[in-house]
Formats: C-alpha cells, sequence, structure tokens
C-alpha cells in the first residue's frame, strides 16, 4: 500500500501523507473507503504511531480525510481535492520548468518524457 524510503530527504511523517494522499487522487481508495487504523498503518511501516497521526491530521486539516468518533478515519468525498492537489503541485512545477529550459530542455523532450511516464 505504502513504501517509506529512508534515503527520501521528506520526513516520513510527509511521506505517509503523501502516499496516503497519491492513493486517494489516483482513486486506489475511494470516497468512503475507511482507512486502516494508526496503530495497524504504524505496525505495518514499522514507525511510530504519532508519526501516522500526524499524517492523518494533516490530510484531515487539507480535507483529504475525516474522522468519525469510535470508528475510524475515512477518505473524504471528491469534492475538489484533485483541482487543489493539481493547483499545488502544477505551482512548483513552473520553477522547474523554468529551469529545464534554461538548460536547454526543447518541448519536445518534455514531451517525450510526459509520454514516457504514461506508459509506466
Amino acid at each position: 500500500m505504502l513504501h517509506l524510503d529512508y534515503r527520501d530527504n521528506r520526513p516520513i511523517h510527509q511521506q505517509v501523507r503523501d502516499g496516503l494522499r497519491r492513493l486517494m487522487v489516483s482513486g486506489v481508495l475511494q470516497p468512503g473507503d475507511q482507512l486502516p487504523s494508526v496503530r495497524k498503518l504504524a505496525t505495518e511501516l514499522a514507525i511510530n504511531p504519532n508519526t501516522i497521526q500526524r499524517a492523518m491530521a494533516q490530510l484531515e486539516a487539507e480535507g483529504f480525510v475525516y474522522t468519525v468518533a469510535g470508528r475510524g478515519s475515512f477518505v473524504a468525498e471528491d469534492g475538489d481535492q484533485s483541482r487543489r492537489r493539481m493547483a499545488e503541485l502544477t505551482e512548483g512545477l513552473h520553477d522547474t520548468i523554468l529551469e529545464l529550459r534554461q538548460l536547454g530542455m526543447t518541448e519536445q523532450q518534455w514531451l517525450d518524457l510526459w509520454r514516457e511516464e504514461e506508459g509506466k
């Protein structure tokens, strides 16, 4: 379900948050689906439950999940989650594209890269 990379510069809670968010945005986790408990995820990933709790709190603040007392956490209705996430990623992408252009990447190379990722 989730994969942690201990060589990644991002803190573990961000990797967990991003991994769960990716599963939601891609449709692997559907609106209304119950997420594994904090304890279960912590055990599966061999990390501290507080780390999972922090990731869940961030997802809830972003509107990706909601919690029902005594029942657990659930994937929120789609609403505009995908649009919001796309806007966040696009914002960061502008600087990357600018730098790639400055380094000489052509539009065709960009499109080739896009198509290569599409085929994976």
